[in-house]
């Protein structure tokens, strides 16, 4: 059983898989940052200055004690993180679609072989055949 897992664990597609899956981690980061830090500036701009990211719908209000500290916090749908969340998505697509398309582009195309069809023997021996008759 060990060296069934040694087998699995050093097999190419598990170490491609973690070598896969901590790219997505960091493209989730820099796209992320690219979207808060690039794109979002410039909706905000087109948008008469919003900010996508403070952009809430308060259900219930922070209630404050006397001295001003928060009980209770406020209770808010936080859609403009979710629109953030949709671009990032997006982008995020659309990377790895271009990764895709760059990578079916290395790769060779597959051959297909000949339909299977009577071997040159066999239509030369037809052919002598017609010619007996």
């Amino acid at each position: 059983m060990l060296k069934e897992f040694k087998e699995f664990i050093t097999g190419g597609n598990v170490i491609e898989f973690a070598v896969a899956v901590i790219m997505a981690g960091a493209i989730g980061a820099v796209v992320t940052g690219f979207v808060n830090n690039i794109v979002m500036p410039f909706v905000g701009h087109f948008t008469g200055g919003v900010d996508f990211a403070d952009k809430k719908i308060i259900l219930d209000d922070a209630v404050l004690d006397a001295a001003g500290k928060v009980t209770t916090p406020e209770n808010a749908i936080m859609y403009g993180a979710w629109i953030n969340t949709i671009i990032n998505l997006i982008i995020v697509g659309f990377v790895m679609f271009i990764i895709v398309k760059a990578y079916n582009k290395t790769k060779k195309p597959v051959e297909e072989p000949a339909p299977a069809g009577p071997s040159q023997e066999d239509l030369l021996a037809e052919i002598r055949d017609l010619l007996k008759k």
